[in-house]
């Protein structure tokens, strides 16, 4: 449901400008209540229905804000309220309203199974659990850690699960068949941006220059991730063949420590809390975080099936304006402390409270003696930019995951289900961008998704 202010009241807008939620005028007011909101389901449906209806009548009488504010002022809200009934009915127009939101709303299923992994990639998704945002949207949502990529992949395939945290090339792989049956998959929401590193063990302290690292063996948690196709671009942009010059095997997020410390890998791209972890426990340094490649990336993404996205379309509906709204909370800084607590128990991602806060407040140890500040290491922006897609796609083209000819801007705008994150991140009070594309920089070099084919060519690193 929109914001709607009172439309009573001089001194407020009627445009949606409050905070992140929509309950409240501004942020100072949402931060007091924060954890009375997100414990308890929206109160008392029938007053929020007379607002919209009597915004939308007011917004009608007076379509310029100063005007209505000086005939608040003349006459009060009362005698406002009083004259406008007699000339429109606003109760009759309000039980109609309410009739048909109900209808048209009415969640299919509420008793939901999502999958995740647990990093910190999948804060919105594991946070809208204990901190209340599947609820305040009608749902019961069941998160479940999953072992690896591939188990979430199958589980949701198979209907196990209804939705899932998932890499945000993932959904692009099952619907185009990369390695399997293809299957319409879709992305409505990135999970997050950034937040991820290139961690070395620490007996690679003095190989900070790349062309040193022939020979070394790489973790990245899956073939089809944004952690393989960035360190094969921060190689290869160093001159060093990722297929010849160097290993890169997939291994499970969890276990990725475990191996470095055990020296069956000398480095990671991997997720956080692994390059935090590495340094907490004396294994590893951060030689360089993600965002120093590409300022901004996608990593993870919510995903579910087409067919659950078309036959339970309200129900899709009601958890994605939970996940968006829950990224809305964590792209806050003061709230990421609250966060990192939320999330730290065993049965979401299990790691010390003092590792996620130094991930998620950008304050850190990087393992090479230093604490550094870096407020994005990780933040969190739902909107899905087919621009991304088509990226990934020349990703899987140029290193022989997808061959002959790709429809990448049909793809992309089939996967990345952009204008229906436009449409609900509204209703939760957030200002989506006007376009759907938009170019970036990736190490110095602009990509434009208007040429992809263009981009895969002018590498001299490549498998096509």
């Amino acid at each position: 449901m929109s914001t709607f202010d009172n439309p009573f009241d001089p001194d407020r807008r009627l445009r949606s400008f409050g905070c992140s939620c929509g309950r409240h005028a501004s942020d100072a007011e949402h931060e007091a209540a924060a954890q009375l909101q997100i414990r308890a389901s929206i109160d008392s449906e029938q007053k929020r229905y007379e607002g919209v209806v009597a915004s939308a009548v007011m917004r009608a009488v007076f379509p310029k804000d100063a005007a209505r504010r000086a005939f608040l002022k003349s006459v009060g809200a009362s005698t406002a309220l009083a004259a406008l009934s007699q000339f429109f009915p606003l109760e009759t127009a309000t039980e109609v309203f309410a009739q048909g939101a109900a209808q048209a709303g009415a969640i299919e299923k509420k008793d939901l199974k999502v999958g995740f992994i647990p990093i910190t990639c999948a804060t919105p998704i594991i946070m809208a659990h204990p901190m209340g945002f599947y609820a305040k949207h009608g749902l019961n949502v069941e998160v479940i850690k999953t072992a690896g990529w591939a188990v979430i992949r199958d589980k949701t395939i198979n209907k196990e699960y209804d939705a899932a945290h998932m890499l945000s090339p993932m959904p692009l792989a099952i619907t185009l068949g990369a390695g399997a049956n293809p299957i319409p998959y879709t992305m409505p929401a990135v999970e997050n941006i950034n937040g991820q590193a290139i961690t070395l063990a620490v007996k690679h302290k003095d190989k900070t220059d790349p062309k040193s690292w022939k020979g070394l063996k790489f973790a990245v948690p899956f073939d089809y991730s944004m952690h393989n196709y960035l360190l094969r671009y921060y190689v290869a942009e160093h001159g060093l063949d990722p297929d010849q010059d160097i290993q890169i095997r997939a291994v499970p997020p969890p276990e990725m420590v475990a191996n470095l410390r055990a020296d069956n890998i000398d480095g990671f791209l991997g997720p956080d809390p692994m390059n935090q972890r590495a340094v907490y426990d004396g294994a590893g340094f951060i030689h360089v975080l993600s965002k120093d490649i590409w300022e901004g990336h996608p990593c993870c993404a919510f995903a579910a099936s087409k067919e659950f996205v078309t036959q339970t379309p309200n129900t899709y509906a009601a958890l994605l304006k939970a996940i968006i709204d829950a990224t809305a909370f964590a792209t806050k800084a003061e709230n990421r402390k609250q966060i990192a607590e939320a999330i730290a128990p065993a049965n979401y991602i299990n790691q010390p409270v003092t590792v996620l806060e130094q991930i998620l407040t950008g304050t850190f140890a990087d393992g090479l003696g230093n604490v550094q500040k870096v407020p994005n290491r990780v933040d969190f922006d739902p909107f899905p930019w087919e621009s991304f897609a088509v990226w990934i796609m020349t990703q899987m083209k140029r290193w022989g995951q997808i061959k002959g000819d790709v429809d990448y801007a049909g793809v992309a705008k089939q996967v990345y289900l952009a204008t229906d994150t436009t449409r609900l991140m509204k209703e939760v009070g957030l200002t989506p961008p006007a376009a759907t594309t938009k170019t970036f920089v990736v190490m110095g070099k602009t990509f434009d998704p208007a040429k992809p084919e263009d981009y895969i060519n002018s590498f001299k690193i490549k498998r096509t």
